[in-house]
């Protein structure tokens, strides 16, 4: 009886950790897929178009990517649920700066804040997990987390179309603001981990790795609006390569580096990172920019863009759970992983259906097996990363691989809009009407059909090449997970940093 008493306090605790971890990481998926529906209405009440507005979703994606290994790596020094609430307080800050903002200079500057603290929110959060879960529970927990950024990413656009609609596009971010408040009262109740002793910071790896892959990210992103050759985005990408050059070298000296480069030479890590990677920039893509081309070349509305995009998104809700059940029960999860990016392949050729005219039926098909890829590899990819990663380096492993998939999806965005841009130039001839077109601005009248049909060729080429990604991206994933090495066997049991449990009656955690 008695071990039954001091069981109880045991699961409750890790029941209010399981909760708000995944009510924090709800929101920072629901932000990034939100604001882009959220981008006409933006440009138009602060009287913006371009690069600047593009910015409101590409500097949140630009810091959480450069700030989340750091993030990750911090937490396992200084604690992870330090980290985890000092995120969550620049979030809320960064959301309820956008949501008062009066000019697009200060909308970016708090979405960078805001990109920020996501990256302190989700790098943490994947550490806490891992160290508060085994076993089974683990898999199951990180499916939950998988489902609950599924989540995030089918209510962003749906939840900030009809709070556009209704309220404006002030009232999405507000909302964030919000669910961040309730997050950081129930953190306070969460138990504090970290790694065995307190080593020095790493500075000279924190700053290198950050001013990098910001200045590479920065280049690639300003490709598109000021020119490839452009001195900008030539310097940032010289210098962002340069950085990142001089971060290897230092983190192979430091005795207590940002990244272990080790950790990226498991195979199997490598491989679960590289799977996430292919399968951001197999979504990422259609999900920011596919709202967009539904209002400009189909005349929807921010509420019906947002109601279709649920085709892809609403499987991401379900499927997250049926991958941790399948692999709980000893479906291999490298196939698992290559069905998820055949899928998401095939959903990507299929969408070459698409043209100015399309109804929701015909969506229907192509963007469910997106959205049913998607889910399944959220469901698997995080828990059997984590599985070949000790403890002691929970953070900075969550962070690296929160940080492939940050920089995958700035990428992605990147290239995505400027090839969008680019293929329409060809096109029509004209680099700003091309801008124009890429972010929805199609005028109304006899050019409105011709110009649409222009933007629908160009989506056709964009998609044959995320389709074409895919499959190579998922041949190499699964070619990586083949065959056994000692390096790549999950980590030992007595290398991990347990939290303590009290027994239980049946004796199990």
């Amino acid at each position: 009886m008695s071990n039954f008493r001091r069981a109880a306090p045991a699961r409750s605790g890790t029941a209010l950790t399981l909760a708000v971890v995944l009510l924090g990481v709800l929101v920072v998926p629901m932000s990034l897929s939100g604001a882009a529906v959220a981008l006409p209405g933006i440009g138009e009440d602060l009287n913006t178009s371009g690069a600047p507005l593009m910015w409101v979703v590409n500097v949140y994606n630009l810091l959480f990517a450069a700030v989340t290994l750091v993030a990750g790596s911090l937490s396992d020094v200084h604690g992870r649920r330090r980290v985890f609430v000092l995120g969550g307080v620049l979030f809320t800050a960064g959301s309820l700066a956008s949501a008062l903002a009066p000019h697009v200079l200060v909308l970016d500057l708090a979405r960078a804040v805001a990109g920020t603290g996501a990256a302190g929110v989700l790098a943490s959060s994947g550490a806490i997990l891992a160290t508060t879960f085994e076993g089974a529970a683990r898999t199951r927990a990180f499916a939950a987390l998988g489902t609950v950024v599924g989540i995030g990413v089918a209510l962003g656009p749906t939840l900030s179309g009809w709070l556009i609609g209704g309220l404006g596009w002030r009232a999405g971010f507000l909302a964030h603001a919000v669910v961040l408040g309730v997050v950081l009262l129930g953190a306070a109740r969460m138990p504090e981990s970290r790694a065995p002793g307190r080593p020095r910071t790493d500075r000279a790896g924190v700053a290198t790795f950050v001013l990098g892959l910001g200045a590479v990210i920065t280049g690639l992103v300003q490709g598109s609006e000021n020119g490839w050759t452009s001195p900008l985005v030539v310097d940032s990408l010289a210098l962002g390569g340069l950085l990142l050059v001089v971060f290897a070298a230092v983190e192979r000296r430091s005795a207590h580096p940002v990244l272990d480069l080790s950790l990226i030479r498991n195979r199997r890590f490598g491989a679960w990172c590289l799977g996430t990677l292919v399968v951001s920039g197999g979504f990422i893509g259609t999900l920011t920019f596919l709202p967009t081309y539904l209002q400009g070349a189909c005349g929807q509305s921010a509420a019906e863009a947002g109601l279709t995009m649920l085709l892809m998104t609403v499987p991401v809700l379900v499927v997250p759970p049926i991958g941790g059940w399948l692999v709980n029960r000893g479906a291999p999860p490298s196939l698992l992983m290559a069905a998820a990016l055949l899928l998401i392949a095939g959903g990507s050729a299929w969408l070459t259906v698409l043209r100015p005219d399309i109804g929701a039926g015909a969506l229907a098909g192509p963007l469910i097996a997106i959205g049913t890829g998607m889910g399944v590899a959220f469901g698997i990819t995080d828990g059997q990363a984590m599985r070949h990663v000790e403890s002691a380096r929970a953070g900075m492993a969550a962070g690296f691989l929160n940080t492939v998939r940050g920089a995958a999806e700035a990428l992605v965005l990147a290239v995505f809009g400027a090839l969008l841009a680019g293929l329409v130039r060809a096109r029509v001839g004209s680099d700003r009407l091309a801008k124009e077109i890429t972010a929805g601005n199609l005028p109304d009248g006899p050019r409105h059909d011709v110009l649409a049909q222009h933007l629908t060729g160009a989506w056709h080429t964009a998609l044959w090449g995320v389709a074409g990604a895919c499959v190579l991206g998922g041949l190499a994933v699964v070619a990586l997970l083949s065959g056994h090495s000692a390096a790549d066997a999950p980590a030992p049991a007595e290398r991990r940093q347990r939290i303590p449990r009290p027994p239980t009656v049946s004796g199990r955690k």
